[in-house]
């Protein structure tokens, strides 16, 4: 074991933003694989909440809190808070068409409608933090929903580290999903190792930030850059 695994990661926080279609109590292929990554970070210390978006009532839109703009609930702005108290976000959900949930698709969303706040050193809010995914079904599409996944996460300013993804679909299906008897999810050394490097790459990633301080605030500080600093850029004159 290496000397960073024996490291403390009791300071560190995760959240695991399960994208499912299906309401609780109903069985979330999803949150199987879910369970196996929470599983290693707690052992290391780390407190994880784990939120089913479906069960909460998330209105449609941008902004940070839709019943400003017309809606008459919106349990968004309570999730907001718990994802800036996260050191760790990790977006799951399931494959339809080829594609992310629309579940996977509003929380992106809701999440950009917040990118725009700038934290103390005048950098967008989200600097600091890492993100990841996990994606399963029984049909094609987990590199090209973790590549949206991801690229979003990144542009609103997650890091993300290497092998930030894990993904199960068994055989090009239809087929079984991961839960499923015989489905041979919970036993596939393939998603298990990759599972299990993504969990470990957040984790390393997510100390190193978190006893940096964050990422070096020159050169990306929106508040700087509004208040006419250039961090040695040079506009070409072309009069």
């Amino acid at each position: 074991m290496t000397d960073s695994a024996l490291r403390s990661h009791d300071d560190l926080r995760a959240m695991f933003v399960n994208c499912t279609l299906k309401r609780s109590p109903e069985t979330s292929n999803t949150q199987g694989l879910i369970d196996r990554s929470v599983h290693i970070m707690r052992k290391q210390g780390v407190h994880v909440e784990q939120v089913r978006v479906v069960d909460h009532d998330i209105a449609t839109g941008v902004w940070p809190d839709m019943t400003e703009h017309g809606w008459a609930v919106d349990e968004w702005p309570d999730l907001q808070a718990r994802v800036m108290a996260a050191d760790i976000l990790v977006l799951c959900g399931p494959i339809w068409l080829g594609d992310n949930s629309s579940v996977m698709k509003k929380v992106i969303e809701r999440l950009y409608g917040n990118s725009g706040i700038l934290n103390e050193k005048g950098q967008y809010a989200y600097y600091g933090r890492v993100g990841g995914c996990l994606i399963t079904g029984n049909e094609d599409g987990v590199k090209h929903c973790a590549m949206n996944v991801l690229y979003s996460l990144q542009h609103l300013g997650y890091t993300i580290p290497p092998q930030a993804d894990a993904g199960w679909i068994g055989a090009a299906g239809p087929g079984p999903s991961y839960l499923d008897a015989g489905s041979g999810g919970p036993e596939n050394d393939f998603t298990n190792r990759n599972t299990t490097f993504m969990t470990w790459n957040l984790l390393h990633l997510a100390r190193m930030l978190k006893d940096a301080g964050g990422i070096p605030a020159h050169g990306n500080q929106r508040s700087e850059w509004e208040a006419g600093c250039r961090f040695d850029f040079d506009n070409p004159d072309y009069r």
